[in-house]
Formats: structure tokens, sequence, C-alpha cells
């Protein structure tokens, strides 16, 4: 099967797909059916813009059927103040409820945070979710265990950070590393891939935002990362595939409380040229 297919009875012969071709691989000449360049197939990044932006869903390409990709429902989109609202209003939540957060619920905002943009289209994101209590109490344990061993060295990461006071307020039962959250979400990629850093970020971020809408709480775990991409002992927990490393973290539940308010925040400092 070729790359692209073209429903001859659908097309309208606008150009619009090769207009919007990041890797120029579609060539259009007014009055004809688009068609691939030479070596499209290699270029191709498998984005499905063309796919995406046709309005008569003409074109297909041979992973990506026009037919099976859903359509956008205008019905939903949000209003400039609605996800203005949403963005405002999130918290980076440090108290949470016992309560579990259901794996179906999970598996939704991951599926929606899957299509958080990837440099080239690599999609190198892969999730760990550490669902279980115990295990969230494990990584804590670690993390004060690499702290500890830091501040005995007089570390300056350790001074700068005062890991010593860190590690010593988490032995006394008040854990400020991954603050009493029933779970905690882990991203890592192929440690080979450039893209695989600003994509794993992206994801997060994009999770940040989703998990809010749907009444999830979560929090980036700063001292959690800084320790799992330097203590080798975390692979005996996390259990990356070989060839993995970690790039970021979350912790996340249902928020023991809600906020009402928008807290103020300093002014944009914005510069033209």
């Amino acid at each position: 099967m070729p790359l692209l297919s073209i429903n001859e009875k659908k097309c309208v012969k606008c150009g619009i797909c090769a207009e919007v071709c990041p890797r120029a691989i579609i060539a259009f000449e007014e009055g004809n059916f688009p068609k691939g360049i030479d070596k499209a197939e290699e270029k191709c990044i498998r984005c499905g813009h063309c796919v995406a932006v046709c309005p008569h869903g003409a074109l297909s390409t041979s992973t990506m059927p026009a037919g099976e990709c859903v359509e956008v429902d205008p019905a939903l989109n949000a209003s400039f103040g609605q996800v203005g609202q949403l963005i405002k209003s999130r918290r980076s939540i440090r108290t949470y409820k016992e309560e579990k957060v259901d794996k179906n619920v999970i598996e939704k905002v991951l599926e929606a945070a899957r299509y958080a943009p990837t440099g080239m289209n690599r999609q190198p994101v892969c999730w760990k979710v550490i669902y279980e209590k115990e295990k969230v109490v494990q990584l804590k344990d670690l993390a004060v265990e690499w702290m500890e061993g830091l501040a005995d060295k007089g570390d300056p990461m350790a001074v700068n950070y005062n890991f010593g006071a860190i590690a010593a307020t988490c032995k006394k039962g008040f854990d400020v590393i991954l603050r009493d959250a029933p779970h905690v979400l882990i991203t890592y990629a192929p440690k080979d891939d450039p893209t695989a850093r600003g994509a794993c970020t992206i994801a997060l971020a994009t999770l940040d935002i989703v998990c809010h809408a749907y009444g999830i709480g979560t929090c980036w775990a700063g001292f959690l990362d800084l320790a799992m991409m330097s203590y080798p002992k975390f692979q005996e927990v996390v259990k990356l595939p070989e060839g993995h490393v970690p790039y970021g973290s979350m912790m996340f539940g249902y928020p023991k409380y809600g906020y009402k308010r928008i807290p103020l925040r300093k002014p944009a400092d914005i510069s033209w040229s």
C-alpha cells in the first residue's frame, strides 16, 4: 500500500494537506490530486497532520486511515475563559485523601496526555505508575537515604537544598518529599533519544492539567527526580527496561481540600522585537 491514498471522489484538490505537511513530502499542483514526493515513505514522521486537516476526509496514509481517526466535535471545544480558569485554578497538591484513584481513571488521563507533542513525532514517552502506597513509601525512603549520604559528605547540592534537614523531617513522620501521596507517576524513555527529555517534560505538564480537569491533584516531585536520576538503588524498585532512563515524576491522588480562589501572580515578563 502506498504511503498516501487519495479518495478521488471526495478530494476537491484544495492542496491544504501539502501546505500543512511539516516534512513537505506531499506534492500538489493546482488542478491535480496531491501525491507523495520521491522517498516520501522514508521522510514521513507519521504525525497525521495531512489526514487530520483534510476537510472532506479524502486522504489516508498507510498507517493512519481517515476512517479510524476520531472527528473533532465542535460542541466539546472549551472557551478561552474555561481553559484559562482550568490553568489558573490548578494547584500543586501537597495534602491528599487516602483514597486510591481507580486504575481506569488513571488510564483515561494517560490516554489524553499521550497526545502531548513530541519532537519529530517520535513519541518516546513511557509511563510508570507506582500505584501501591507501600512502594511510594519505599521511593520516599530511598530518597531520604540518598539525601543523608550526600549530606554526610558535605556535598554542595546537599548543602544548597538542606538535604540533612529534609531527611530528618521525613524520619520524624512528615513526608516533605512525596507528601504522603497515594500514587507516583514516572516518565521515562530511551536514553539515546535526543527528544526524550523535552517530550517527557511536556507530557507531564499536559498530564498536570488533564488531572486537574478530572479532579485529581498533582505535584511535581522534584526531590524524587534528583534522587532517582542519581541513585542506582532506585532501579531496583522502579525497574525500568534496559536502555531507558527516568526524566520526571509527579505525585498524585485526590486532594484533601478544595481551593476556592486563584492566588495572585506577578505580571508576565514580556519583551517584543
